[in-house]
């Protein structure tokens, strides 16, 4: 699956002038862009998230090195891969047996934290949604349609849902066009496209 720029921003709590720029110095780069064209994974998405999380508490500058320190320590994957979570003055990357402190202490065993995909407040006070599930009726899975953001239960795009109210379907009558899809899922999904398409104005103010 690859994600358009705007509903990454929507699904990590970055800035599209954030993303940009963490393109531009090659913090992150998307791994489906082509040419002018960017497009985000699904693994690109949680990693961001991550970034978001981690900024909350910590500066860039911190991220930047804890990022080296987790290449140094031999660890070439995509960043999605790894769990970066905050422990006070530190960045710790989370393993199966131990945390390792990639900032102060490296080695030093810490306590483990929650998933960077439950919901969370940035530290400008813009909440980002669970991943997994950002409204009530709308669910993101990697292994259904890719990741792409469907009406939970079925395999049916939200925005497909979505467009079709913005074309004036009325939200009960969508079961007309896709059965599975009840009238508090078509409202959800449309509830849903309005947060994506606001969520960058939200973030930058």
């Amino acid at each position: 699956m690859a994600y358009p720029v705007l509903m990454t921003a929507a699904l990590t709590g970055a800035t599209i002038r954030q993303l940009r720029h963490w393109r531009n110095t090659r913090l992150l780069e998307p791994e489906y862009s082509t040419g002018t064209r960017v497009f985000y994974s699904y693994r690109d998405i949680v990693a961001l998230r991550t970034f978001v999380y981690l900024r909350e508490t910590h500066s860039l500058q911190k991220i930047r090195k804890a990022i080296t320190g987790l290449r140094s320590l031999g660890q070439p994957g995509h960043l999605s891969r790894y769990r970066l979570v905050s422990q006070g003055s530190t960045i710790v990357l989370t393993e199966d047996a131990e945390d390792v402190d990639l900032l102060n202490k490296p080695g030093q065993t810490l306590a483990r934290f929650d998933d960077i995909a439950r919901p969370f407040d940035t530290r400008d006070g813009v909440r980002i949604r669970d991943l997994a599930q950002p409204t009530a009726h709308i669910s993101i899975d990697p292994e259904t349609q890719g990741g792409h953001p469907v009406i939970a239960g079925t395999r049916v795009p939200f925005e497909a849902v979505a467009s079709l109210v913005a074309d004036g379907v009325p939200a009960e009558d969508i079961k007309l066009f896709y059965p599975t899809v009840t009238t508090a899922a078509a409202r959800s999904a449309v509830e849903f496209a309005d947060y994506v398409s606001g969520f960058d104005q939200v973030a930058a103010a």
